[in-house]
């Protein structure tokens, strides 16, 4: 029996020790990486879920270092068994290599990739927002990707020549002993890690979603989500949402609930009972006498924006202005929260449209409306441009990706450009410089950025603060001058909207022109521990409004952006429209896969229920608990939200073309 303290001993102990501080140099830099881009423990922007308590740290440093030992347990188990060895250093060096070099190449394809779309995507998702498909995804981080593969080519290069190296001057001695491989160990890990995957979701939800930004623990769930799918429904038991039908096809969470047939196949509020829904609209013409129609969408204006003051300073007179000799509707909803979804309800007045559905750009082209198109984002990005029709029928198209060389950012990603609103104003003078520009009835969309995060940029004057907070210093500590610092930006987007109320007055156009204000969406700023849109459903993450210089349009309860084409084609045909009192259906994520429903109701009412955890909420009450365990007139309004949703899904299942 070889003593402990010999020396071949101390050099297989060497080697494991250089293995685990490559392990702790790599697991803190892929948390370092991901509080930067996730805010995992620090909280910041769109991310509502960190990980800031010390009891959550804990449960996550445990499921963390549990799921990364298994994971180079696993490794070292099979490279034993290919060598066949576990007495040499070169099996050691390989599990060295492999997981450090490994993981520095996951970690930087997934947070180079990542940092171009929100983390809230899904896979398919990402590839969507990549203009369509995952080919143009790619492309806009190709230059990151070949100095990668020059980086891998240079690596593997050195790679082998030490490996030669080490072998001629640490020849294999078969009574060199290195620490064995034991499945035993591997074992208990993998029950370990099993056990925390299962239990995670129910202790917290914020632990869960952190966990599966993780390398070694996300690979882990998918490969036992997967295995423990047994009717193959996407479904297993390491979930957030487990199957609670493992050996039914037909019944897992999401699942298209069949109205009327006495089956659950969702597992919520029970079998789907039909609500009425409003259907999409065929294509409307316009006839006779053609006003020309501008909207204006205002990027994150929140539905207060009307009214609100800053040290007794209006944050938008010229709305206000607006707003009271025409029409005003506020809150407006948006249905996911998110400015691509959002665009796409407003000009196609449905939900979730297909790609050449009816919309404001097809019909007003058909109707003799020549359409133009300045936008501070990228038309093309989340394929906006192609769902309604913007590009292919608009005359003349100037919008982010046209104007890039002049964005306010340094990131040329689709996703990041912003273009000022001195930009746009300045090409539509060049456009509409003659009153011949306007003989024929116009369409022109405008699309002002600089009320998006960060809230500032160059150039933009300080009128409602004395300094606006740079992005370095946002946090909640810093709440109330991020607050200043976007009521300002929104004061900015006003400003520029006078100017072009002014020029339109100017060129005699005005009294002829319908123009319609809007935010595609709201923004909570910390007011209650949350910066961003998109992530919880309530009036400032999902409220914005409707302003209009044409009076007597009129609600019943409140309104959705799908309702805006509807209520534009009646103004344009010198109608008064009044939108009939309905639930407004809001989603976090797609329609047939959210995380979080919601809808609101006349008056004040906004329910929500988190799918992922069960939690329903009376927004307006600020009053939350278990859906398990609902009862009288909460469980009537979480069943209602229930069936509405329900009813939506199936009515844009039977909407879809077959192909």
């Amino acid at each position: 029996m070889i003593d402990f303290f010999t020396k071949s001993d101390r050099r297989g102990t060497a080697w494991f020790a250089i293995l685990f501080a490559v392990v702790f140099v790599l697991g803190g830099l892929e948390l370092a990486l991901a509080d930067r881009k996730y805010g995992l423990f620090t909280g910041g922007f769109g991310q509502s879920q960190a990980v800031d308590t010390f009891l959550e740290r804990l449960i996550f440093l445990v499921g963390y270092i549990s799921s990364i030992t298994m994971l180079i347990t696993g490794i070292w188990w099979i490279i034993v068994r290919v060598f066949r060895s576990q007495r040499s250093w070169p099996p050691v060096f390989l599990l060295i290599t492999i997981v450090g070099g490994g993981y520095i190449l996951l970690l930087a394809l997934t947070f180079q990739l990542h940092q171009y779309f929100s983390d809230t995507m899904s896979f398919a998702l990402m590839a969507n927002l990549g203009g369509g498909s995952l080919t143009d995804a790619l492309l806009f981080v190709s230059n990151e990707i070949f100095i990668g593969i020059a980086a891998l080519v240079i690596g593997l290069a050195a790679y082998f020549f030490i490996f030669r190296w080490l072998s001629r001057k640490f020849p294999v001695r078969p009574t060199d002993p290195v620490w064995p491989a034991r499945g035993r160990l591997f074992i208990g890990l993998f029950f370990s890690t099993l056990l925390l995957a299962v239990t995670v979701p129910s202790v917290s939800i914020d632990v869960h979603n952190g966990l599966n930004r993780t390398l070694a623990w996300g690979l882990f769930t998918q490969a036992a989500n997967t295995v423990t799918d047994f009717d193959r429904d996407g479904y297993g038991w390491v979930s957030t949402m487990p199957d609670r039908y493992p050996f039914d096809g037909s019944r897992y969470p999401l699942a298209l609930d069949v109205p009327d047939n006495g089956i659950d196949e969702d597992g919520y509020g029970g079998d789907l009972q039909l609500e009425e829904m409003t259907a999409q609209q065929p294509i409307r013409l316009i006839e006779g006498n053609r006003p020309n129609l501008i909207v204006i969408v205002m990027e994150s204006a929140r539905y207060d924006t009307i009214g609100k003051r800053i040290n007794g300073k209006p944050v938008a007179p010229n709305l206000e202005a607006i707003a009271k000799s025409g029409s005003i509707l506020a809150p407006v909803f948006s249905h996911v929260g998110f400015t691509t979804a959002s665009l796409k309800s407003l000009f196609s007045g449905a939900l979730q449209p297909e790609s050449g559905s009816p919309s404001l750009f097809r019909e007003l082209k058909s109707s003799g409306y020549e359409i133009s198109v300045f936008s501070g984002q990228p038309e093309d990005f989340g394929g906006i441009s192609k769902t309604v029709g913007m590009r292919e029928n608009a005359d003349i198209f100037i919008d982010g990706e046209k104007l890039k060389d002049l964005r306010a950012f340094s990131n040329a990603a689709q996703g990041s450009i912003l273009i000022d609103e001195s930009h746009l104003l300045h090409a539509f003078a060049k456009e509409y410089a003659k009153p011949s520009d306007w003989a024929q009835p116009q369409f022109i969309y405008f699309n002002f950025q600089s009320p998006h995060f960060p809230y500032f940029h160059e150039g933009m004057p300080l009128t409602l603060t004395d300094r606006a907070l740079p992005r370095s210093e946002i946090s909640q500590q810093n709440r109330s001058a991020l607050q200043k610092t976007y009521w300002n930006a929104v004061n900015y987007s006003d400003q520029k909207l006078g100017e072009l109320v002014s020029r339109l007055k100017r060129d005699g156009v005005w009294d002829n022109s319908m123009v319609v204000i809007t935010g595609d969406h709201g923004e909570d700023l910390f007011e209650d521990g949350l910066l961003g849109h998109g992530h919880n459903i309530n009036y400032r993450q999902y409220g914005t409004f409707l302003v209009t210089n044409r009076p007597g349009v009129t609600a019943d309860g409140p309104i959705g952006l799908s309702d805006y084409r509807s209520i534009i084609l009646s103004l344009l045909q010198g109608k008064k429209p009044h939108v009939a009192e309905k639930p407004v259906l809001m989603m976090i994520g797609d329609l047939d896969r959210p995380t979080q429903i919601g809808i609101a109701e006349g008056g004040t009412r906004l329910t929500s229920l988190r799918l992922d955890t069960g939690e329903a909420c009376l927004v307006e009450q600020n009053r939350c608990a278990n859906a398990d365990g609902l009862t009288g007139r909460f469980k009537d309004r979480v069943d209602r939200l229930i069936r509405v949703w329900g009813s939506a899904r199936w009515q844009n299942r039977s909407e879809k073309p077959r192909d």
